[in-house]
């Protein structure tokens, strides 16, 4: 028996040693790992740290290779290419040939991408002047106004530009908010069960509609502006005249000015009378003689004075 318990507690010895090396083998191995796991995330996050520096510096090296020479350190603004902006320009240029310069123009305009939104022509002498209207894309608006100024004498120019940026974007957001009450007036519509509700939704769908049509056609409104800008030509002959003078003021001026406005009044009256004067002539005489007739016709006689008898004589007595 003595025996027997010996033997059994060795084998339960060893089953012991056996089990705590395997602990502390299992325990080994998992602290390996973990290192190791360690070092590959700092090696991966070293890795994936330098590829963007390294991308970057790519990205850096092209955009300086890419950059025009002289453009300096600072970058430009390409905020202001996302800006909406209209383009208005107006100039006056004296040329020898009007319609030849207005050919050219337009010529200008069209190879621009652009088109003749108004032509008008005064005269064909060397007095003839030319109204054109020119819509052109505003990224060639500078390089047409140039380009015309070439075909004679510029005589004035006026540019001008107005940013709507904000005017887009609040009109967005208000389309893209109508467009909602659009679908949720549908959406009521289509749920409607009574002929009173029908009704008044159908007309309100039908406001709101409206509305979005409205905010739609301002939208292209403005996106034509935006895309096409506007220049207003005038192409002047030889003897055309320059702009026009500006208005003088002072009591010349003034008394110039009483003395035309005089003068033409009686030029107006007398025409008048001038045109009147066969008239009165023609029915003033007859008239005039017709009063005269009836005047002479309701004056009365004058009274006819009573024949007096003559005083009695006295009788001549005789002498006794």
């Amino acid at each position: 028996m003595t025996t027997m318990g010996a033997g059994m507690d060795g084998q339960v010895g060893r089953r012991r040693n056996a089990l705590l090396a395997a602990t502390t083998l299992a325990a080994a191995l998992a602290l390996t790992g973990c290192g190791a796991g360690d070092s590959g995330a700092r090696d991966n996050a070293g890795t994936a740290a330098e590829a963007p520096a390294a991308n970057g510096g790519e990205v850096a090296r092209d955009a300086a290779a890419g950059a025009p020479e002289g453009a300096g350190a600072g970058a430009p603004d390409l905020r202001v290419d996302q800006r909406a902006i209209i383009y208005t320009g107006k100039m006056r240029v004296q040329v020898n040939d009007v319609d030849s310069a207005a050919r050219e123009a337009t010529a200008v305009a069209t190879q621009a991408g652009g088109f003749v939104g108004g032509d008008q022509r005064h005269s064909a002498d060397a007095d003839a002047v030319a109204e054109l209207e020119l819509r052109v894309p505003a990224a060639k608006f500078t390089g047409v106004v140039e380009e015309i100024a070439k075909l004679g004498r510029q005589q004035s120019r006026e540019i001008n530009t107005q940013d709507v940026t904000e005017e887009t974007v609040d009109l967005e957001a208000r389309i893209t908010s109508q467009r909602a009450r659009v679908e949720s007036a549908r959406r009521l519509l289509s749920r409607a069960t009574s002929i009173t509700d029908l009704v008044s939704l159908e007309n309100e769908l039908g406001r709101r509609e409206a509305d979005l049509a409205s905010l739609e056609a301002k939208k292209r409104r403005l996106a034509d502006l935006t895309a096409l800008s506007t220049i207003t030509v005038s192409l002047a002959g030889p003897a055309a005249k320059e702009t026009e003078e500006k208005a003088e003021t002072g009591f010349l001026v003034g008394l110039r000015g009483g003395w035309k406005a005089f003068v033409v009044s009686m030029t107006v009256l007398l025409t008048v009378l001038g045109a009147l004067l066969p008239w009165l002539v023609a029915l003033g005489v007859p008239l005039v003689a017709l009063l005269v007739v009836l005047r002479r016709r309701r004056k009365p006689s004058a009274p006819v004075a009573p024949v007096s008898a003559p005083p009695p004589v006295p009788a001549t007595r005789s002498a006794p």
